[in-house]
């Protein structure tokens, strides 16, 4: 640890309240590479200004294996062969049940749905999908992938016409040119109509928010989670200007995630692009959060509030041959952000192995409410608040691949493929494939982006066995199958989509 500070002047008392932010498909380098404070300014003072884990590990590569770990602190499968949240307690029904304001809001993550168990606990729950009941709704609820691409044609539609028109842009697309007579009050109506309809980008996200703020009673809880820089990647113009000094074509970025959706390589060029987009998809989204912030300074909050800011697993730019994330453990995707700024925190970077299934124990701690015993993650209140040293343990991330990595549909079960599991260290990262039995082992200290496969050299080490334990004992407790534990769509919507030629 290091940049040890005293708390802050005026931070006695309890907290006010906890907002924790989940950022999808968040790096960690997004954070701490060139550029990062200058694109994301807000992101940035949070890290400097609190906690900073620096070896903070997803427990997943894509949000349904990774979530049930931050909202539970248990891991996905671990009771059943499907995706969803445990029958365990919650991070938002321990809070609730303590008498804490609960609400979550999450930016229309099909996983992330009451379908899933994810409104478990929340007074206030919107997951930005539309009408409750509707089927279109349920639909996305099951294949959420889906919403990602509805909204990119719908904005690539929306700007043709605007320009056929006329007009600079919209509001609800980002793109609000300087000659509109639009007040930032009418700006922030559009926005909460944007998200009604599903434009459940960062600006109505934080609208959202915000009027959560503007009237919460303490103490409170506020789960939010960003969706912009998930693929495919949809950064209003302002924001891809003010990190490239340009723009890119919506032609342009169309061809691009086509061929990301395939699975399939991209030229150099076309990787740039994207690379930009997705840093101007993380400046929007900084843009919301000090909006949020700005919203709880207005109610006198900020200072009593503790603020988590977590990516729930990263995103792949072809380090090992593919886009987004696949079933894969890497570095790129497994190794992300975590940050607590608490009023009564200390500034500094902690090295130490943690993985996000701390979360859910440290928000407890910091709320003075005690954690269940199923909770599973340590609490890293005392490492925040007292600079007190972490236990470190191998941080096991679990995925599931089919025949290849890139068959469709994704495998979401532990009976589609085959499991792999990793078991992590601040240095070294153990990959187990337990079918075949193919073993990866990578020193990150020497080779931080995991090209050198070194497990023949290693192999009967202390070392292995400890993370090769690790991997095997986790896999052990998984793939409990619980009777009529199949979570398909909601009933009655499969056999319409069916018909509609969904899969």
């Amino acid at each position: 640890m290091d940049r040890l500070r005293e708390p802050r002047s005026g931070e006695k008392g309890n907290l006010a309240g906890t907002v924790l932010i989940t950022i999808d498909s968040l790096r960690a380098d997004a954070l701490s590479g060139p550029g990062a404070s200058e694109h994301a300014p807000t992101l940035a003072g949070l890290r400097d200004r609190g906690t900073a884990f620096e070896a903070a590990f997803a427990h997943g590569n894509w949000t349904p294996f990774s979530f049930p770990s931050i909202m539970s602190s248990r891991p996905v499968f671990e009771r059943s062969p499907s995706i969803g949240l445990p029958d365990s307690p919650t991070l938002a029904e321990t809070l609730s049940e303590a008498g804490i304001t609960t609400a979550g809001i999450n930016a229309a993550n099909g996983f992330l749905t009451d379908h899933w168990g994810y409104d478990r606990g929340f007074g206030e729950f919107d997951d930005l999908l539309g009408e409750e009941n509707g089927v279109y709704s349920k639909y996305l609820s099951a294949h959420p992938t889906v919403q990602g691409w509805v909204q990119l044609a719908g904005t690539a539609t929306r700007r043709a016409t605007n320009r056929a028109k006329g007009t600079i842009g919209s509001v609800a697309d980002g793109s609000l040119g300087p000659w509109s007579s639009e007040t930032p009050s009418d700006e922030r109506t559009r926005n909460t109509r944007a998200a009604a309809a599903g434009n459940a980008r960062a600006a109505a996200v934080g609208a959202r928010a915000q009027s959560f703020v503007e009237r919460v009673e303490e103490p409170f809880f506020l789960w939010i989670h960003y969706m912009d820089a998930h693929t495919p990647y949809l950064p209003a113009p302002r924001h891809v200007a003010a990190v490239t000094g340009d723009r890119v074509g919506i032609l342009r970025a169309l061809r691009a995630h086509a061929r990301t959706g395939l699975g399939l390589e991209v030229d150099a060029g076309t990787l740039g692009r994207l690379r930009q987009l997705y840093r101007a998809a993380i400046r929007g989204i900084d843009t919301s959060i000090q909006e949020v912030l700005d919203g709880l300074a207005a109610r006198g909050l900020r200072d009593r509030t503790s603020i988590v800011v977590a990516g729930d697993h990263g995103e792949e730019f072809q380090e090992h041959g593919h886009l987004a994330h696949y079933p894969k453990l890497y570095e790129e995707l497994i190794h992300v952000p975590l940050i607590v700024d608490h009023p009564k925190g200390l500034s500094q970077r902690v090295g130490r192995a943690v993985g996000l299934d701390t979360i859910a124990p440290t928000v407890c701690a910091g709320m003075g409410v005690d954690s269940p015993p199923e909770f599973e993650g340590q609490s890293l209140d005392r490492a925040i608040q007292a600079g007190e040293p972490i236990a470190e343990r191998p941080v096991v991330s679990v995925t599931v691949r089919g025949e290849k990595v890139t068959q469709q549909p994704i495998p979401r079960r532990l009976d589609e493929g085959e499991l792999l599991a990793s078991a992590r260290t601040r240095e070294w990262t153990y990959i187990y494939h337990t079918d075949s039995g193919h073993r990866e082992l990578y020193r990150r200290s020497v080779d931080p982006a995991e090209r050198e496969n070194v497990y023949a050299e290693e192999a009967g080490t202390e070392t292995v066995r400890r993370l090769h334990r690790a991997v095997s004992e986790h896999a052990d407790r998984l793939g409990g199958i619980e009777e009529g534990d199949e979570r398909g769509p909601p009933s009655g919507v499969a056999t319409r989509l069916k018909a509609l030629g969904y899969r």
